[in-house]
């Protein structure tokens, strides 16, 4: 079995006239156990509790982040980082909250969708009642991030929970007896190793942190000698980023370390990696410091230097268009400084996309991948709202994102009479149009099932109404022309339609639903043609738009006495499939009239070939009988629904969604965003209903999810096509999505960094000084010298 180690003081409390907290020897679990099962020890903390403070500094302490220090002595320079432990503790400060935490961290080390599942590894009460949960560090998070995350996970605000005390490497924690630890875990103290071990240790390095997670130490500068007294540029050292930038062009230009050491050949080989693109990747001081290391004999020789010399003077052209390669490499060196950038300022991965993502949608369709471009679509959350959870339960995990935008249109057909007020005082209704785009063959079918069931009941309904209003055609039709017919059957409502009914047949089905919401599912997009009117109108994409809009009205009038002649406002849901190029087509010609923007999109990823068939799962009685509360609670919901959660969450996403936009610069994205939130919104207030007028953090994950990952759709397949059809000046390179500019530079960055990153994003640099302009008089940045800037973190 392995050993289970952790450094603890053994002499703090061994002598109680000296003061020991710099010492901490390494101790196995069981010396730890023995010690916490001690009398003494529980006496003291009684009477600490009793009123004797002092007798805490008397306590013995454990240092929760390492195994061991150097000659025992707990202080940073002393810090062994391969004796990490990978383990952090998480201090409760307020005794009130210290049992609600405990039971909800148990909560999370329970629930298997849960990111901290099993990781909770020991609970036990402070001296002073307080609260110490022991937790699992996330593989890739330093100690405040996950810190930070769980709190956010149990339901507590981390800023007012910790303090930067809490995040010291070398933080030790007094210990009390065994009687005051209410939950231990199996794994606790339980150490990490083999593969998994490595996997954190290459998580770290490639943030550019030591194997423990804190920031690398960075070498000393050395003397420069006389030589580079010539050198009229300083040298930048040398970081994980210029040194990746460099080697990849070395790899690019088929080249091994090895040659620019050899006498006669170094000099062709930097020709080469300045050739293929070091010199528009890297600043000139930036290479300088690169090759101080990789060609360290030769690298201030006159001949290399007129060399860098030439390539920058000569053959550096900032405007010019990137290749590939570049991008590529671009957007992994800067997310090597995002990531770390990204961690310092707390960021939630849950709120961004990542640096790939947006480099991915920076790169012209014809040089994307169709599966490069899947994988970038955000992940789905891992624990998802009861409703959702159950009506994806049964979907192979491929097509649970597409299932769980699809759901939405049948669930808000139940709701009758039901209204949100949305952010701009504007009622709504619960208004889902849903389009799943995907390949042929993709599983576009998938979305049948869960929708079959959750529309059920409204069938059964429609059912009897079908039979009346049969009957009555028949007793109808049996009469002469000339005899008393039978009036039309009164409460005739009939919610589901057929797809491909006349415009007359909708208008009539839509008076007679008694405010009710009319659903059709259609198998291909183009079915929605049927509601055209005549063979040239565009009625139907009129029709999407009256939905999403309140208060609409629509009609249709007419001479005959057996015409319809109705004025209705459109309550209709409903679901649509079609394949990639064949939706693009269908609404190639109303790219910036609307509906686009009203329908809430999602797609299927491009399985590899051969990959294995995608099993479904069982939908039977158990599944309905567990499905039923949530379809209750919709049907019993009425009037105006007042959720303040779902509306302060629509306001904080108009707000991201409009620094985006800003950030980005893309018209495209921020019109698409607008109508995008209120999806979102609609959404978010009935799941606040299915969950029985609840509101729970998976909800929140969830809808933000859900409008990245609309918004996403929308970009990837319209976003180029929208922004060429709003293009009237002078040609400018199309994009497939937004890019926040200024979350892709570092901390401190200068002009020529952001002229970098334009031009990765298909942007000239003619606009880099007005857009640093902008970004400094909102406060986004500060300037510091008259080329160099540093990101507001206040901001």
């Amino acid at each position: 079995m392995e050993k289970r180690l952790i450094a603890l003081n053994t002499k703090h409390f061994a002598d109680k006239q000296k003061n020991n907290r710099g010492y901490a020897e390494t101790q196995t679990s069981e010396q730890l156990d023995e010690l916490l099962r001690q009398e003494w020890l529980r006496r003291d903390v009684l009477d600490i509790r009793a009123g004797w403070e002092e007798k805490k500094d008397w306590l013995p302490f454990i240092c929760p982040h390492y195994t061991a220090f150097r000659d025992n002595h707990r202080a940073q320079d002393c810090i062994i980082p391969e004796a990490f432990t990978f383990m952090t503790c998480v201090d409760i400060d307020n005794p009130k909250l210290v049992r609600q935490a405990f039971e909800k961290a148990l909560e999370v080390n329970k629930d298997d969708m849960s990111e901290w599942h099993d990781m909770v590894l020991r609970e036990a009460y402070s001296a002073r009642g307080k609260g110490h949960i022991y937790i699992r560090i996330p593989k890739g998070m330093t100690i405040e991030e996950a810190q930070r995350a769980f709190c956010e996970e149990i339901g507590f605000d981390a800023d007012e929970l910790l303090d930067s005390s809490c995040f010291t490497p070398e933080r030790y924690i007094y210990i009390t007896g065994i009687d005051q630890e209410t939950f231990r875990s199996e794994h606790w103290l339980e150490p990490i190793e083999g593969e998994e071990l490595e996997e954190r240790r290459e998580a770290y390095l490639q943030r550019g942190l030591d194997v423990d997670g804190r920031p690398l130490t960075k070498p000393e500068r050395t003397a420069t000698p006389a030589a580079a007294e010539n050198i009229s540029e300083d040298v930048v050292e040398a970081d994980a980023r210029t040194l990746y930038i460099f080697d990849a062009c070395m790899k690019e230009a088929e080249l091994t370390a090895d040659v620019l050491i050899v006498e006669g050949h170094r000099h062709e080989a930097l020709k080469s990696i300045l050739s293929v693109g070091a010199n528009q990747l890297l600043k000139k001081s930036e290479l300088m410091g690169v090759l101080k290391i990789r060609m360290a004999q030769n690298w201030q020789d006159k001949n290399i230097q007129q060399l860098v010399d030439d390539f920058y003077t000569k053959y550096c052209d900032p405007n010019q268009k990137m290749s590939m390669f570049q991008r590529k490499v671009l957007a992994k060196s800067l997310k090597m400084v995002q990531d770390s950038s990204a961690a310092n300022n707390g960021h939630s991965s849950s709120q961004r996309h990542t640096l790939e993502e947006r480099m991915v949608l920076a790169t012209p369709h014809s040089q994307r991948e169709n599966v490069q471009r899947d994988s970038q679509f955000p992940p789905m959350p891992k624990r998802l709202p009861k409703v959702v959870q159950l009506l994806t339960s049964k979907t192979p995990d491929i097509y649970k994102p597409a299932v769980a935008h699809a759901i939405f249109p049948a669930l808000g057909a139940h709701l009758w009479k039901v209204r949100f007020q949305y952010i701009d005082n504007v009622m709504h209704e619960a208004t889902f149009m849903n389009v799943l785009m995907a390949g042929t063959g993709a599983g576009k079918d998938c979305i049948s099932q869960p929708i079959n069931h959750i529309m059920a009941d409204i069938r059964m309904r429609d059912a009897e109404n079908l039979k009346r209003e049969a009957e009555w055609k028949k007793e109808v039709n049996s009469k002469g022309a000339n005899k008393d017919k039978r009036q039309r059957p009164e409460g005739l409502v009939i919610q589901e339609v057929d797809p491909d009914m006349t415009n007359p047949a909708f208008v009539m089905r839509m008076a007679e639903a008694d405010e009710h919401f009319l659903y059709t599912k259609m198998n291909e997009i183009d079915q929605f043609d049927a509601l055209r009117g005549s063979a040239r109108g565009s009625q139907q994409f009129q029709i999407m738009c009256l939905a999403f809009d309140p208060g609409n009205r629509y009609g249709q009038t007419r001479v005959g006495t057996q015409s319809v002649t109705e004025k209705v406002c459109i309550r209709f849901n409903w679901n649509a499939a079609t394949t990639i190029q064949k939706g693009q087509r269908y609404f190639s010609r109303v790219l910036t009239d609307g509906p686009i923007s009203r329908i809430n999109f999602c797609t299927i990823p491009e399985r590899e070939i051969g990959a294995d068939m995608p099993v479904y799962g069982t939908y039977d009685a158990q599944f309905d009988e567990e499905l039923r509360p949530y379809i209750d609670r919709l049907c019993r919901a009425t009037g105006e629904i007042d959720c303040p959660q779902a509306f302060k969450l629509a306001k904080k996403l108009q707000q991201e969604c409009a620094e985006f936009a800003r950030l980005s610069q893309s018209r495209v994205y921020e019109n698409l965003s607008f109508r995008a939130n209120v999806i979102a919104y609609l959404k978010a207030c009935v799941l606040y209903i299915c969950n029985d007028y609840k509101w729970g953090r998976e909800i929140e994950d969830f809808v933000r999810w859900s409008l990245q990952y609309d918004l996403h759709c929308k970009m990837t397949f319209f976003g180029e096509a929208i922004e060429n059809a709003n293009r009237t000046t002078e040609e400018q390179t199309a994009h497939h999505g937004p890019r926040n500019l200024l979350s892709m530079l570092p901390n401190e960055f200068t002009t020529h960094d952001a002229d970098l990153v334009r031009q990765a994003s298909g942007m000239d640099t003619r606009g880099t000084r007005n857009m640093l302009y902008q970004w400094v008089h909102r406060g986004y940045i500060l300037q510091l010298t008259v080329d160099s800037y540093k990101k507001n973190t206040k901001n």
